[in-house]
C-alpha cells in the first residue's frame, strides 16, 4: 500500500499491454463467488497488478489471498455497532473534507488509543478503510492519511502483534490505496520509517 513500484514488467506507457494484462489476470482467477466477482473490478485488478509490477502470476496469488481473507473476515459486513467503542476517542476517522484532488482523507491520532483489544483495533482499522474507500468519488482509487503524533510517547505504542497484522492488511489486502500520507510531529523513533524509500508516500510534517 505504501510503495510505488518501479521497473515494472510492462511498459507504463503501453495502455494496450496493460489492458491485456488485466484481461489475463481476470481469466486466471476463474469462476468467482458473487462477492468475489463484485470485488474484482477492473480497477481492483489494476491495483493488484501495479502492486506486483504487472506480473500476472504474482498478482493472481496476491489477489487470491485477499479473496480468501475477505471471505473469512467479511470486512464489508462490519457495522458501526461492532466498532463504536474503538471510535469513542476519535483516534481514527474519515474526515468530513477531501483534499484538492477530491480524495478521501483519513485522520489518525495514535495518542487517543483507548483499548487494548487486538481484534477490536484491527476490525476498526478495516471498517475505517472500507468506509473511506466507499466514500471515494467515481474514478478515484486512492486516499490520503493525516497521522498526528502530537503528545505521542512509547506508552502509546501498539503491540507488535497488532502492528504486524496492520501492516499485513494494508500492504496485502488494500494495495495501491494510499496516495500520500503525512506524519505530523512524529517522534524520532519514526525517522527511519518516513525516510525509507519503501514508504516514499509518507511525508514528515514536524513542527520546526
Amino acid at each position: 500500500m505504501f510503495r510505488r513500484k518501479h521497473g515494472a514488467d510492462v511498459n507504463s506507457d503501453d495502455a494496450e499491454q496493460r489492458e491485456a494484462k488485466i484481461s489475463e489476470l481476470k481469466a486466471a482467477l476463474g469462476t468467482l463467488s458473487a462477492r468475489g466477482e463484485k470485488y474484482c473490478s477492473e480497477a481492483c485488478l489494476r491495483r493488484y497488478l501495479e502492486a506486483r509490477n504487472w506480473n500476472v502470476a504474482k498478482s493472481r496469488k496476491m489477489l487470491e489471498e485477499s479473496l480468501k481473507w475477505r471471505a473469512a473476515y467479511k470486512p464489508e459486513d462490519i457495522r458501526w455497532p461492532d466498532v463504536s467503542v474503538e471510535a469513542e476517542t476519535g483516534k481514527m476517522y474519515r474526515a468530513s473534507f477531501r483534499d484538492r484532488e477530491g480524495r478521501t482523507v483519513v485522520v489518525m491520532k495514535p495518542t487517543k488509543q483507548n483499548t487494548s483489544s487486538h481484534e477490536g483495533q484491527i476490525r476498526f482499522l478495516v471498517y475505517t478503510l472500507e468506509n473511506a474507500i466507499f466514500s471515494l468519488p467515481e474514478g478515484q482509487e486512492k486516499m490520503v492519511w493525516l497521522i498526528d503524533f502530537t503528545g505521542w510517547t512509547v506508552s502509546h505504542a501498539s503491540p507488535i502483534k497488532t502492528c504486524r497484522e496492520t501492516a499485513n492488511i494494508l500492504q496485502n489486502h488494500f494495495p495501491e490505496r494510499l496516495a500520500i500520507g503525512f506524519l505530523f510531529n512524529p517522534p524520532k523513533v519514526f525517522e527511519a520509517f518516513y525516510k525509507s524509500s519503501r514508504f516514499s508516500s509518507i511525508q514528515n510534517r514536524s513542527r520546526r
